[in-house]
């Protein structure tokens, strides 16, 4: 199981995922 270890890197980059998503469907 290497969920707390992608989890650690997937915090800031989902975050800017999820705002670039939001701001090009804003």
């Amino acid at each position: 199981m290497n969920k707390p270890k992608r989890k650690k890197g997937f915090t800031l980059i989902e975050l800017l995922v999820v705002i670039t998503i939001i701001g090009i469907l804003a």
